[in-house]
């Protein structure tokens, strides 16, 4: 084959399991015969819309059969897919769309309204909707816009396998990461990137094409795409997507479908064991839990291993597609709070501020390089120049050290960056809406501890003299500005922040302050 990256995945499959259910979404199964013939089909019909190889289409939707149907169309043309995170506001659409220039949205119907907000401004030129759910009649358009049912869009394609020459080192995929300046960076993942990923994941996870995995974090982000759903379709596993979680739900999907592989964050797993069917599930199947995000509170642990379950824990990044490191499960109790060693085909390391190896425990950047790593930025050069050390480690910007067995620990994020249920917050971007307030006279943005999302944002303001400012009013400014997820789950109003001789905010000041 001319094609030697991810869009040609499915059509290899379906030479060896055919028959075999390679997808279960909204209830239906699709096999791995029906599941690449649909791709062919869609890679044909976006053919005869003009798409080629290079450009990009982007997705808005929850989890779906139809999001992996796009994402191998492109792969197949050697076009470049754009995920964009459902929770995000139309201001944040829109300029994920406009810098990526994205000439195809595909998106829910029940996300069309957000669609809608969205594409305006943009290049946007055509709009597939998938049916989600029923239809509600015609709603506002954008005039200039196309707009096709997708389920139309793949039957009027051809059925036969494109083989395009698309090569390892080109252009898959552009995720668009919170910025520290106040602008989200698009990643861009090659499929190179993707593939060794995925091979990172069958090494150290020992997945297998018995395999059942549930997958109920959104495959917009990279964690639930590149551990879970495609090393599980590259084996040839039977993937099950969930449009949202529920621990209901999920606890009712494991015993019908014999789950093997669970991922998550610390809250979804919390919120499974704490549900009142948890202790009359028939869990027994499972043999495979990950979670990333943060380490698994010692209570969750204690209540999985009660049930016979243990955890492999991990540490990465959108950059890293995702995986970095890994623990695996029999080390969980041994390196309670690791972060573990480095995935198969990457290696970590750690930097003193002067730029030279910290020995072991001694706290430094943590930086990473390996096939899995990106190696730029979409479209920003600077972005990229700043983002790489000695040529080809990336910089996380996260600090921590590793222990006298390689092992890795995270200790603080150097860029401020609040993980909260799983999703990244920058504060940075969340503060120049702020401060967009007339009262606002500065603002500081800090991650507090939750019980049940690990940590949220609080937001420290002080107020202009002559004006006057409530949290509720910094909470309905950033309302439909930002995602809903960013905005601070409190507000501090105070009469000066604490700041460096030059100028800076002394966010770890605040955070000792007003963290409790």
């Amino acid at each position: 084959m001319h094609n030697q990256g991810v869009g040609t995945w499915i059509h290899r499959r379906r030479r060896k399991f055919a028959d075999k259910v390679a997808l279960v979404s909204s209830g239906a199964e699709l096999s791995y015969a029906d599941f690449a013939s649909r791709v062919d089909r869609l890679a044909n019909a976006f053919a005869d819309r003009g798409v080629a190889k290079g450009d990009r289409v982007a997705y808005l939707g929850e989890n779906h059969a139809a999001f992996l149907e796009t994402f191998f169309a492109c792969g197949t043309l050697g076009a470049v897919f754009v995920p964009l995170n459902t929770r995000l506001a139309p201001p944040e659409i829109q300029f994920a769309l406009e810098n990526s220039g994205s000439r195809i949205l595909v998106n829910a119907r029940s996300l069309d309204g957000l669609a809608v907000g969205g594409v305006r401004d943009t290049r946007v030129g055509r709009r597939m909707v998938v049916e989600d759910v029923p239809a509600q009649g015609a709603g506002e358009e954008v005039p200039g816009i196309a707009v096709e049912l997708f389920e139309d869009v793949i039957a009027s394609g051809g059925d036969t396998h494109l083989d395009l020459e698309v090569a390892l080192d080109d252009p898959a995929m552009i995720l668009y990461t919170s910025g520290t300046t106040g602008r989200p960076k698009g990643a861009l993942l090659t499929h190179a990137n993707m593939t060794w990923n995925s091979f990172n994941v069958l090494v150290d996870f020992d997945l297998s094409s018995r395999d059942v995995s549930l997958m109920i974090a959104p495959m917009f982000h990279v964690a639930s795409l590149g551990m879970g759903v495609l090393p599980s379709l590259l084996k040839g596993a039977t993937v099950i997507l969930e449009p949202r979680f529920d621990p209901g739900r999920t606890l009712q999907l494991v015993e019908r479908y014999k789950v093997t592989t669970l991922s998550g964050v610390p809250t979804t797993f919390q919120l499974i064991c704490e549900h009142p069917a948890w202790s009359i599930t028939d869990v027994s199947s499972l043999n495979k839990l990950t979670c990333g995000g943060s380490a698994v509170p010692m209570r969750v642990l204690e209540a999985y291993e009660a049930r016979g379950l243990s955890f492999t824990n991990g540490y990465g990044m959108t950059e890293t597609a995702p995986g970095a490191t890994t623990l695996a499960a029999d080390k969980s109790r041994e390196k309670a709070g690791s972060a573990g060693l480095p995935h198969f085909f990457t290696d970590v390391r750690i930097m003193d501020p002067l730029g030279g190896p910290a020995g072991p425990g001694e706290v430094g950047e943590i930086q990473i390089q390996g096939p899995n790593v990106i190696k730029e930025y979409w479209q920003r050069p600077d972005a990229t120049a700043d983002s790489y050390a000695d040529g080809d480690w990336f910089r996380s910007g996260d600090m921590g050290y590793v222990d006298d067995e390689g092992y890795l620990f995270i200790s603080d994020r150097l860029k401020d960056m609040i993980i909260s249920g799983g999703e990244n917050i920058y504060p940075a971007e969340v503060e120049q809406v702020i401060v967009e307030l007339e009262a606002v006279s500065s603002v500081a943005v800090i991650g507090v501890p939750d019980e049940k999302w690990g940590e949220v944002p609080r937001a420290i303001v002080t107020v202009r003299d002559g004006f006057q400012l409530t949290g509720d009013d910094v909470v309905n400014h950033l309302s439909g500005r930002v995602a809903r997820y960013k905005i601070p789950k409190s507000v501090v109003i105070v009469d000066d922040l604490p700041r460096t001789a030059s100028g800076k905010i002394r966010k770890a000041d605040l955070r000792k302050q007003y963290s409790g």
